[in-house]
């Protein structure tokens, strides 16, 4: 029986080697060389070296690196901590569970567009009392940005975590209760260790969506004032469409952003899955 599926296989990998050939392996590559190119099309390529990577580490791409940074580290914890906390309330049996969980979920179906010009109009709406909008400082932008990540997150985060704790044996929580243990050290020592694989999963999930958010980013404050609340995809699209002879540098800014991505999405998994295992 085996070896007659395996006569087939090629025949089952062909469609997915393919796709994965012509959406990631061959464009990847292309943005790899285009990245070392100056160019307005393909077709016009012309290769200096390092240049487009000398240019790319300008001030506008700092700013944006350690802003991204920032951001992306406040929402994970944020994001997490109320996610988590929610998921346990969740999990207690209380009348209107179901509803709860679906409206707090329902905010993760909006497009990333529509959410941004929403929370532009909630939060203008809230600061023009101060005589002064969300593209006032990079500061207000900040904040408005972490305000609606954390409403976009917060309910599909959840319902990661409530999976997680509604794995947990209730044996344990009943023998803990037997032996006296309060809440926080049946939380320390029961539900966080085992809800760590939920951990990991989440705490990925919102590293990666925050330090690449431009949608939202484009439509809360489009970089104002100044490009000074621009994320680094925002800033990466600045500079690609910032005039001819800039496609090379923003080409340059996107292979250093994957690559500062994945360096920073490896890490977080190593490190989370080695608690995960300690525990």
């Amino acid at each position: 029986m085996y070896k007659k599926l395996a006569r087939y296989f090629p025949i089952f990998v062909l469609p997915i080697l393919a796709a994965f050939l012509i959406a990631f392996a061959v464009p990847m590559i292309m943005g790899v060389y285009l990245s070392f190119c100056k160019f307005t099309t393909v077709s016009d390529a012309q290769f200096v070296g390092i240049q487009n990577y000398l240019n790319a580490f300008g001030d506008s791409f700092k700013h944006s690196l350690w802003y991204t940074a920032l951001f992306s580290a406040a929402s994970v914890l944020t994001v997490n901590i109320a996610a988590f906390f929610l998921a346990l309330l969740l999990t207690k049996g209380l009348r209107g569970t179901n509803l709860f969980r679906t409206v707090f979920f329902m905010p993760n179906l909006i497009g990333g567009i529509v959410l941004g010009y929403i929370w532009q109009i909630i939060i203008n709406g809230i600061l023009r009392y101060q005589g002064v909008d969300v593209t006032y400082s990079e500061t207000y932008g900040f904040f408005g940005m972490l305000l609606l990540t954390n409403w976009h997150l917060i309910g599909y985060m959840m319902i990661i975590y409530v999976a997680g704790l509604q794995n947990i044996p209730g044996e344990l929580k009943e023998a803990a209760a037997i032996d006296g243990a309060s809440r926080t050290t049946e939380l320390r020592h029961i539900t966080l260790p085992l809800v760590m694989p939920s951990i990991t999963v989440c705490t990925f999930l919102t590293l990666t969506n925050t330090f690449k958010l431009f949608d939202q980013n484009l439509a809360l404050t489009a970089g104002a004032p100044d490009k000074r609340s621009a994320l680094l995809a925002l800033d990466i699209y600045n500079t690609f469409y910032g005039g001819i002879g800039s496609e090379g540098i923003g080409q340059a800014k996107a292979v250093i952003f994957t690559v500062i991505l994945g360096a920073i999405a490896l890490l977080q998994l190593y490190t989370t899955k080695r608690r995960e295992n300690e525990a």
